[in-house]
């Protein structure tokens, strides 16, 4: 059998994407509480988040929106890092707030699902790296995530990572940056 290289690349994406997600999963988290939540989109599935970030971008008026649909609308798939913002019961303080219970009661996102999520990014960001596939993280399509309701409902932060296999990294000399 011959594979081309389309096929070949999406595949790779793909197992990239799968790798990623675990790489998130095995991030150290706060308190060793995990509120880490991933999925993958291609297809279809794909497309409806781009619409979702025009859609965001033009009512808005936030262009970046609609660029950043651009570059993922060039990406075999998109890997989406969310996080629930329980309260680790720490009362760091850094959320703002005198402890946990005053920051959970006015509804505060808790500064170590913030930190966490950002861990579990990097890693998986590092894995595609590791692989070579070009990518970015966007907070546009994690807005658009969460607009969708594609999470749980305990989510309320996500960012995105789109991964490409160009001749050209699709992320770089984008228009507006």
């Amino acid at each position: 059998m011959i594979y081309n290289n389309k096929t070949l690349e999406m595949k790779a994406a793909m197992q990239t994407a799968e790798m990623m997600s675990a790489a998130a999963r095995t991030a150290p988290k706060a308190c060793g509480i995990d509120l880490i939540e991933t999925l993958v989109l291609d297809g279809d599935d794909k497309d409806r988040l781009t619409n979702t970030m025009r859609d965001i971008g033009q009512a808005t008026k936030r262009a970046f929106f609609v660029r950043d649909a651009g570059n993922i609308d060039n990406c075999y798939c998109v890997v989406l890092i969310g996080s629930g913002t329980k309260p680790r019961g720490l009362n760091c303080g850094l959320c703002g707030s005198m402890n946990c219970a005053a920051a959970e009661s006015v509804g505060l996102t808790c500064a170590m699902s913030v930190n966490d999520l950002g861990i579990a990014i990097g890693s998986a960001a590092a894995t595609a790296m590791n692989q070579r596939i070009d990518n970015r993280v966007m907070f546009s399509a994690g807005v658009a995530a969460l607009k969708m309701g594609l999470f749980s409902s305990d989510v309320k932060i996500c960012f995105s990572i789109g991964l490409a296999i160009k001749g050209k990294n699709v992320f770089f000399d984008r228009p507006g940056q």
